[in-house]
Formats: C-alpha cells, structure tokens, sequence
C-alpha cells in the first residue's frame, strides 16, 4: 500500500505540471487578447523571482541588481532587434547579463549583509544614470524605438524561458551545488573551510540567474516599444522580487513562484481597480504578510496540511 501510494504521488507530481504547462501552451487559443497581454507581465514576474531566488534563496545574499540586467536586456534588443533575429537577440541579452553579473559578482560578493544589499542597489543606479548620460551626451535623445513583436509570439516566448528557469532552478536545488548554495547560505565559513570554492560558486549562480533576467527584459521590450532608461532600468524591478519571494516563502523551490504569480495577478486587478492607490494597497499587504504569515503563503500551507 504504501508503495502504490508512493508510486501515484510520484506519477501525480510529474503529471500536475505538465498538464499544467500544456493548457499553458494552448491559453492563448482560447483566452482573450487582453488576458494573454496580461500573462505576460505575469511571466515576467514570475521568471525574475524565480531568477532571484536561485541565488538569494540557498545564499540568503538578497540582491538588488535585477534591474540591471533587466535593463541590460531591455537596451540589447532595442539596439539589436532591427538587425538579428529575436531568438538570437534574445540569447544575446541574457549572455550579456551572464557577463555583467560575472563582473559584478566578482567585484561584490566578497561583502556580505546590508553592503551586499547597498552595493548592488547601487549599481544599478549607476547603470541607469551611465545610460541616460550617454544618450544625453553622445545621441542627444533619451531613449529608443524597439521593433515591436505579437503578443501571442511574446508569451510563447516568455513561456520558454519560464519553463527554461523553473528546471534550472529544479536542478541547481537538487544538484551538490544546491547543497553547496544552501551551505553557504547556514554558514559560509564552515562551507569555506571543507573545501568549497565559495566565490567561484556564488558568482557562476549569481551570473545563470542574471541571464533568464536579461533574456526576459529582451522580450519584455518589444511590448513597450518605446523604451528609456527610467522604464529599462525601473528600480521596482530590483525590489518587486524580493517582495515577491518574500509573499510566497523563500525556503521552498515553490514559494517564489506561488508568490510572484499570485502577487502579480494581484498588482494587475489593483491597478485595473484603484489605479491611484495600489502601491498603498501592496504595502499593507506585505505588512499584513510579515506580520502574520512570516513564512508567506508556503507557510500557511503548511499549517492547513499539519491541520488536515
């Protein structure tokens, strides 16, 4: 009995996802345009959290550098996407992002708590006012024309790459480097001492999340069509993850997800809703989360299965 039962949870949780991801894939068919653009924006979250937690997760290294190769992501296809395919110039935004990130991590990650948190910030900063003082010197207009793509192409689009990122990060979770991660995360200095390459490892992480980062503001560009440095380089895209992660439950590789999706699906109907005060309804929301759910929604779904 208690191998049948193992045996259909196992099939269970292979067949919820895929059934899943095929109505996914055939949403657009049947849902209306408006709700396809929203998935959209919806996916965008989801990936950025998920792409964060890969790293902040296990590390507990919380960074705000995704705008940064979010709007590394952004400018590449506007600069890019007249001239190379979209897949290739895709793939390129999220290689540049890898690159940037590898560069960042190497300069970065040898600090550690809130100057980790600032430096980050901080450089996204620099990159949104580096960009803006270069249009403003050498171009003089500030900002681009991006060639748009269908919507329905962008959320297949934004589709891959959600499904490229969640068995990342499945793999990263349960790999040794995943256990490595998590180590750094209890204690970097015991981790350090048993022979892992801490550094190496953190900035290889920190450099793979960044790339489904780029790779997504690619996209996400070509539905804004006209892109600048404030929308590029956005820093609600460097906070909206954390608070994102921090709503689902960073422990668990679902918390982020459930969280991004349920948060983003809620940012839609408050804006739709109360289009003056949703950033006032947000706040009170996390409040009320950190507050009461201090593990988000992952803990609360715990307490209801300790209950059943």
């Amino acid at each position: 009995m208690n191998h049948a039962t193992a045996k259909s949870k196992k099939y269970l949780s292979l067949g919820l996802p895929l059934l899943f991801l095929l109505l996914l894939a055939v949403a657009p068919l049947w849902i209306p345009p408006y709700w396809v653009v929203s998935f959209n924006t919806i996916f965008m979250y989801i990936i950025l959290t998920l792409s964060w937690a890969i790293f902040s997760g296990p590390t507990r290294y919380i960074s705000l550098a995704t705008a940064a190769f979010f709007g590394v992501g952004v400018y590449a296809m506007a600069m890019m996407g007249q001239e190379l395919p979209f897949p290739i110039v895709i793939a390129l935004s999220g290689g540049l992002s890898f690159i940037l990130a590898l560069f960042i991590g190497f300069l970065t990650l040898r600090l550690k708590g809130v100057y980790f948190i600032i430096f980050t910030f901080g450089i996204s900063e620099l990159i949104r006012h580096l960009v803006l003082w270069w249009e403003t010197k050498f171009t003089g207009t500030v900002g681009r024309w991006v060639l748009m793509m269908d919507y329905t192409t962008a959320y297949y689009f934004l589709l891959a790459i959600f499904v490229i990122t969640v068995l990342s990060a499945h793999i990263i979770r349960s790999s040794k480097f995943g256990l490595a991660l998590k180590g750094i995360g209890e204690y970097e200095e015991a981790a350090l001492h048993i022979g892992i390459d801490v550094t190496t490892l953190k900035t290889i992480t920190f450099a793979v999340s960044a790339f489904f980062m780029g790779a997504t503001g690619a996209i996400m560009a070509t539905r804004w069509t006209y892109i600048d440095p404030t929308i590029a380089f956005n820093p609600l895209f460097s906070f909206m993850p954390v608070l994102m992660a921090i709503f689902g439950g960073i422990g668990p590789f679902y918390g982020p997800l459930l969280g991004a999706a349920i948060f983003a699906i809620l940012e839609e109907v408050l804006i739709t809703k109360f289009p003056y005060y949703y950033m006032l309804l947000f706040g009170i929301i996390l409040i009320a989360v950190i507050l009461f759910l201090p593990n988000g929604l992952v803990g609360l779904l715990k307490k209801g299965e300790k209950r059943v």
